[in-house]
């Protein structure tokens, strides 16, 4: 029953700490647009830049984008062999890295360690954990996924996004194949976050349009969403090219997407709960009110 409390919606993005430019655009879509959660690479170049702006942001909630694959990990890399490449980073190959992960037991040990260490990161950070998901959605892996509930459950993790982006978007997104082998999984996965206790939204959007949710775009959700608590993730930056980008994301776009006079407005009209997950099920917490209308 939802007729005690509104349906919320969390507009997240992702990267927070990857780079300044990362970190710039979060704090402008945040105090000029309608930006309200982030989630945090505790081990990317700008992390520390990233919560000293999130300490002066107590309306952006935060939350931990672990980092499995294509990046920087916690732990030296000497504690990683199973896991890094030639240049010290996690390896980008994420299909080597599944693999090695499923059929190796010294590898799970180390993705245990880094998956723990990176929970530490966050927790010496001193900010709330608002929420928890993974870089490139590598915790849709099932040894990856029990892994991050098992271990995060110890660090106060209450909340997983589960990427059920609604069928439309996947078939849109991908082969019809696909989707149909995807959506189930996703299911199974959110019955397990669900019974461990742990808060997932109903809907989420920006798998479909990764790296390019430009404003049209980001009004055609707002202008459908489906019922329930719902989150939509970006990419935004104040460059499209840095130390770090993804080839071909539209960074700039995604911000100009967040600022956009005719997004604000669009957010300012909704009937919904704003802010993060710490913000959704009914519960009274600063930052409730971001954004609301009159």
């Amino acid at each position: 029953m939802r007729c005690d409390r509104l349906d919320g919606l969390i507009i997240n993005a992702d990267d927070f700490g990857l780079a300044p430019e990362v970190n710039e655009a979060v704090e402008a879509a945040h105090e000029e647009g309608v930006l309200t959660s982030a989630s945090l690479m505790v081990a990317g170049v700008a992390a520390g830049q990233a919560i000293a702006l999130a300490k002066r942001m107590p309306t952006l909630r935060v939350g931990l984008h672990l980092v499995l694959a294509e990046g920087a990990p916690a732990l030296p890399a000497e504690e990683l062999s199973e896991l890094i490449d030639d240049s010290g980073g996690l390896r980008p190959e994420m299909v080597n890295t599944a693999l090695r992960i499923a059929f190796s037991e010294k590898a799970r040990r180390q993705l245990r360690r880094e998956i723990e260490a990176q929970f530490e990161a966050f927790r010496k950070s001193g900010l709330p954990l608002d929420h928890v998901n993974a870089h490139k959605h590598f915790h849709l892996h099932p040894i990856i996924a029990s892994e991050i509930i098992g271990i995060g459950q110890r660090h106060g993790m209450a909340a997983l996004r589960v990427p059920n982006e609604p069928a439309r978007g996947l078939s849109a997104m991908a082969g019809s194949w696909q989707a149909r082998l995807l959506t189930p999984y996703l299911a199974l996965l959110r019955r397990k976050a669900v019974k461990n206790g742990l808060s997932t939204p109903d809907a989420v959007f920006g798998w479909k349009w990764s790296g390019a949710m430009t404003a049209e775009r980001m009004k055609s959700i707002l202008a459908d969403l489906p019922p329930g608590n719902v989150e939509i993730y970006t990419h935004p930056a104040t460059a499209d090219i840095f130390p770090g980008s993804a080839a071909g994301y539209g960074y700039t776009g995604e911000l100009a997407a967040l600022t956009d006079p005719g997004v604000i407005a669009m957010v300012k009209k909704l009937k919904r709960r704003l802010g993060g997950y710490a913000d959704m099920g009914g519960l009274e917490r600063a930052g409730t009110a971001l954004l609301a209308g009159p």
